[in-house]
């Protein structure tokens, strides 16, 4: 090395002074050496803000479009999935109200006392509000203009809904309170709804199912009798699970009739539709007594299966 040749001087990187953890929190909120805030420029925050919001503008838009082309797939009215091509299936279940309490949701029990009001006001309040849009045609759209007084000879058209009048359905009326302070209640049954469905009915009476109650077997011959269009009927039959419950049940009455009329069939979510619905009045029930009860709704093309409460429906009723 020559002599006179200055020394080379090099810069090391120097450790930057500690600071307390308040400290570094203010340098981070902002730096006043750098102008940054929150670890950033204002150009860089203009930079990456810009970014995101192109990329999320771009991502909605993309969101948009997809949901837009999904729903140019699906009718209001009409499910993409039907009958054997759905989760519901092809066979209806019943379902029965009242409703227990909401705190005992998932209960079947139906049990009270039957001259005291507080017991039973539960049961009848939860029947009011079910037949209140039966009661009253102007609370579901479009059925008053729809509604039409059908019959077996006078099926609706596309355009007309059936009338389901629970008026005059004494004694299982609101005004009555349901017979409920008779110990006598009625429990109201209606068939789930399946869009497209199509009942095949029971029309020859000498190839009825072998499991039918005789009491039905004998009513559906004796409507026929009457009128042979009355067949076109999916039937109704309550019972007592167990021998001893078949003992406590007592008479049975079906109000308006024993079944669901065909000519609310096939359901097509027309505007204003309703389910049929139909009455169970127990005249005579023991009481004191847990009576386990089993309701069947019969078709050609429904199953029962106990098991997925397919084709029929189970409750039991308890009366102080």
């Amino acid at each position: 090395m020559a002599l006179n040749q200055k020394p080379v001087e090099y810069q090391f990187y120097l450790r930057p002074p500690t600071l307390g953890k308040w400290e570094a929190f203010k340098l981070f909120l902002y730096n006043s050496s750098t102008g940054e805030v929150f670890g950033r420029t204002g150009p860089s925050w203009a930079k990456i803000g810009l970014f995101y919001l192109i990329f999320f503008g771009v991502l909605a838009s993309l969101f948009a479009v997809c949901l837009w082309v999904f729903f140019q797939t699906l009718d209001p009215r009409i499910p993409t999935c039907k009958l054997s091509g759905s989760l519901i299936g092809t066979s209806p279940g019943l379902g029965f109200r009242p409703s227990p309490p909401v705190e005992n949701v998932e209960s079947t029990l139906i049990w009270y006392k039957g001259t005291a009001l507080k017991q039973y006001q539960h049961w009848t309040n939860s029947l009011e509000k079910f037949l209140e849009v039966y009661r009253k045609p102007g609370l579901t759209p479009g059925r008053g203009q729809n509604i039409y007084n059908c019959d077996y000879d006078r099926p609706p058209n596309e355009n007309q809904v059936c009338d389901v009048d629970v008026k005059d359905w004494f004694p299982c009326t609101q005004e009555n309170h349901f017979n409920y302070h008779k110990s006598a209640p009625c429990i109201f049954i209606k068939l789930n709804k399946i869009y497209d469905w199509r009942p095949e009915f029971y029309n020859d009476t000498n190839d009825l199912p072998h499991k039918m109650p005789r009491d039905l077997k004998e009513h559906i011959i004796a409507q026929k009798n009457i009128n042979p269009q009355l067949l076109n009927t999916i039937w109704v039959s309550c019972e007592g699970e167990s021998p001893a419950d078949v003992e406590n049940i007592g008479p049975i009455k079906y109000i308006p009739k024993r079944g669901f009329p065909g000519y609310f069939y096939p359901y097509k979510n027309s505007e204003g539709y309703l389910s049929p619905v139909m009455a169970i009045h127990f005249e005579r029930p023991r009481t004191g007594i847990l009576i386990n009860i089993e309701c069947k709704a019969w078709a050609r093309n429904i199953i029962h299966n106990r098991q997925e409460r397919v084709g029929m429906v189970h409750f039991e009723l308890m009366i102080d």
